[in-house]
């Protein structure tokens, strides 16, 4: 063989081999090539709602990078790859996902993903409870396709919601794995940002996937409402997170509290590390789990909680304004259906709100599209009697017939659609085209209301969101009924593993030795 057959044959075989390889896909600016997808909703499998295709807010390609502020043109993160932003889905929680529309969102995924193949590393971004008919795992299912596209040498970092749940299979196929360490979620971005830069940590250094993954299932099952890191023992919990990960050989770890209200064997609380040292990621997972389990009879509700009439009771009587009651049973931040007319009802009832001169109560708020066509057609000033409420979780109360004054009308808005502000006696209520929880006093503003100086507030949430917390004058959690009741052993949990703690209170202790986790590759 001559020595310029001999060249051409060797620069073909180097040609092939570099297009070929999925192993690596760094480009000629010698920088990593990243996807960023993920689908995020927490679902109620105890509520009769159900997530369509128009519960998802959905960004697709460069608009994905909207979504995070560190992504932003300009941003460090922008600059550290070469960025493939194929899909995010996003929705309010709610009730459990149609298949259907499950598998169109993973399958759109799946395709944009195809396209662009190979990657050195992917971003995946979910919330972690998401329910799906006829579907376990919707987050281990998704992570299993996706490696079936890109293959098992890519880095897989996932951000996650700490009232999600991690099933071994989601373990196994994430090679980086965090969560939120606060909760109310204030630290949402932060965590997602800390995921991304440990999955670029590692693209750039060359040390790729971690050596040890531990993971620990915690037979515990809280809800929000009593882990909040704002108190003990929560705040504590969470505060021995990040020095643990400040150790030799650890990269991150990560304590996820689960999800209450739905009913799968994943739910669960679970206890992750990893990082390349065997001995410190292992004692790193089974302190935290150890911790956890140490203070299981120490978590109370966050705020003081009562039954409403209870609660109204002492607002009523309170010269503290405003006075927020959290009606917690059908909030729609943790997958009620949000049109639960039953608390709307026992107010509507009580003499006390019946003049336009007693106590001054905004209630927020109630879906009802019927009574958003009459308040509209009726105009501002107008009077409107008509139903609002329970079209879709009608098994506590039916339509609440709201017969009073319009005082405001907003439209176009992202999620309600058009609001409407109707006063019935001393109440205003917010009725709004679809489900809107209302965290924030613009929310208000844009309807009129002056929150700070009701006598009370009530609205549909569990614990305070930031803002409302800040603006309370006192605050209670009433105990009322809905997809998110916070009486767990009155839910009808069918299939989750027991015994589990608290619905098993004699239970004995658990095995929380670390299980190693198999690589994605292995």
């Amino acid at each position: 063989m001559n020595k310029v057959c001999y060249l051409f044959i060797l620069s073909v075989f180097i040609f092939s081999c570099g297009t070929s390889d999925k192993k690596s896909s760094i480009s000629e600016n010698n920088l990593p090539k990243v996807a960023i997808c993920g689908l995020a909703i927490e679902s109620s499998t105890f509520s009769p709602a159900v997530s369509n295709e128009e519960s998802f807010r959905v960004r697709r390609g460069e608009e994905v990078f909207s979504y995070y502020p560190f992504m932003k043109e300009g941003e460090e993160n922008r600059t550290r790859a070469n960025w493939v932003p194929a899909l995010r889905g996003h929705a309010i929680p709610g009730g459990i996902v149609l298949r259907e529309v499950y598998e169109k969102l993973v399958n759109e995924t799946l395709d944009s993903l195809k396209k662009h193949l190979p990657f050195d590393g992917l971003f995946l971004d979910i919330h972690g409870a998401m329910s799906v008919v006829d579907l376990d795992d919707p987050e281990g299912d998704f992570i299993q396709r996706i490696r079936e596209v890109v293959g098992t040498e890519t880095l897989i970092s996932t951000s996650m919601d700490l009232h999600g749940n991690v099933s071994e299979r989601l373990a196994k196929h994430s090679d980086l794995i965090t969560c939120y360490r606060l909760a109310p979620h204030e630290d949402a971005l932060e965590s997602k940002k800390r995921a991304m830069d440990n999955l670029l940590d590692r693209l750039e250094n060359g040390k790729g996937k971690p050596k040890f993954k531990a993971w620990i299932p915690v037979p515990i099952l809280l809800p929000g409402e009593k882990t909040s890191t704002r108190i003990e023992p929560g705040k504590s919990l969470y505060a021995k997170v990040e020095p643990l990960t400040k150790q030799k050989g650890v990269i991150d770890a990560a304590i996820w509290v689960g999800y209450a209200w739905a009913d799968e064997p994943r739910n669960h609380a679970v206890v992750m590390a990893y990082g390349d040292d065997k001995a410190a990621v292992t004692g790193a997972a089974e302190e935290l789990a150890q911790s956890f389990w140490n203070v299981r009879n120490d978590f109370e509700f966050v705020a003081p909680v009562a039954p409403l009439e209870e609660c109204l009771e002492m607002a009523i009587s309170s010269d503290k304004k405003p006075f927020i009651i959290s009606d917690m049973g059908d909030n729609p931040t943790a997958g009620g259906a949000g049109d639960v007319t039953w608390t709307l009802h026992q107010l509507l009832n009580r003499k006390e709100f019946k003049s336009e001169n007693g106590p001054s109560l905004i209630y927020a708020s109630i879906p009802g599209p019927e009574f958003i066509e009459a308040a509209v057609k009726a105009g501002i000033g107008g009077t409107v009697n008509a139903k609002a409420g329970a079209e879709v979780d009608n098994r506590y109360a039916g339509p609440v017939t709201l017969k009073g004054k319009i005082l405001a009308i907003k439209h176009g808005d992202q999620n309600a659609g058009t609001e409407v502000l109707v006063q019935v006696g001393s109440i205003k209520v917010i009725v709004t085209q679809k489900r809107k929880p209302y965290h924030y006093e613009k929310d208000f503003a844009e309807l009129g209301l002056k929150p700070r100086e009701a006598d009370i507030v009530m609205v549909k949430i569990g614990y305070l969101v930031p803002e409302l917390y800040n603006m309370r004058a006192d605050w209670i959690m009433a105990l009322t009924p809905g997809g998110v009741d916070q009486d767990l052993e009155r839910l009808p949990y069918k299939r989750i593993k027991r015994p589990m703690f608290p619905l098993d209170k004699n239970m004995k202790d658990p095995d929380l030795k670390a299980r190693l986790i198999p690589l994605s590759n292995e």
